[in-house]
Formats: structure tokens, C-alpha cells, sequence
């Protein structure tokens, strides 16, 4: 099992990796999500995942999740063939934590270079707490 920690790791780039990995069949717990980063300004950011919020009533999809846990799995699972065998496998084997869990304090944490947000040119990115608080989350 591999065990990545998402604090300063941009949404998009790391979600990229974990769907590989679970695609080509490793189970992947994503820790510390609610540290990881979106780029963009804040008003466009908001904008957008209000109205992907409002969307659909409380009895008929989609349903956008709130909590920043569910969030990294539900852009993970964008990631992956959702319609296929394969791909809904792939997606029992993502498992993601707020903070990090005691079953998992003892393995060893890895992180994705690639992903971290010391890469970007621009200041302009918000934290998945900011945006999970903003839609409603009770954290």
C-alpha cells in the first residue's frame, strides 16, 4: 500500500498519479487532503464549485461532495474509466483521510515532487479546506 501525503501538492497533478497507481493495481491512501491545493483566483474557484453545489435538487444528482476527503476521491474518480470494471476497481482501492488516521502512523508517507505547489509561477491558489468550509462542510 502506498501512502501519499497531499499537503502542498496541486488537486489535479497528484490525483493524476494516484488514478495510475490504482490503475495499475496498488492500493493508494491519499493523506492530509484537506491541505492540498487548487490553483486560480478565489472568486473563480468559488464560482465554480457553488454552481456544481447548486446543481440537480436534494433528491436528484449529481451530488458534489463537501468534505475535503470525499472531494480528492470524487477528482480521483474522474480520473479513472468509472464506467468500466477496471475503473470501478481501481476506485475501491483510493482511500482518502482528513488529517492522518493511527492505522496509518506507522507506514511510510511518500510524496509526489512533481505535484508540489513550489512549481507554480503564479500566488494564486487556494487550500481544499478553504473551498470544503466555503460549500458547507462541518469540520
Amino acid at each position: 500500500m502506498k501512502v501519499i501525503d497531499a499537503t502542498d501538492l496541486i488537486m489535479g497533478r497528484f490525483a493524476n498519479q494516484v488514478a495510475k497507481l490504482a490503475l495499475s493495481g496498488e492500493k493508494v491512501a491519499v493523506v492530509n487532503c484537506e491541505k492540498a491545493i487548487i490553483t486560480g483566483s478565489k472568486k473563480t474557484i468559488f464560482a465554480k464549485y457553488e454552481h456544481l453545489r447548486a446543481m440537480g435538487g436534494p433528491f436528484h444528482g449529481p451530488f458534489f461532495p463537501r468534505m475535503a476527503d470525499r472531494f480528492i476521491r470524487r477528482i480521483v474518480r474522474g480520473m479513472l474509466p468509472w464506467k468500466t470494471n477496471r475503473g470501478r476497481e481501481a476506485f475501491k482501492r483510493v482511500m482518502c483521510y482528513i488529517g492522518l488516521p493511527d492505522k496509518l502512523a506507522n507506514e511510510n508517507i511518500e510524496t509526489i515532487p512533481a505535484a508540489n505547489y513550489s512549481k507554480l509561477k503564479t500566488s494564486k491558489y487556494i487550500r481544499i479546506k478553504e473551498l470544503s468550509v466555503r460549500l458547507g462542510a462541518k469540520t
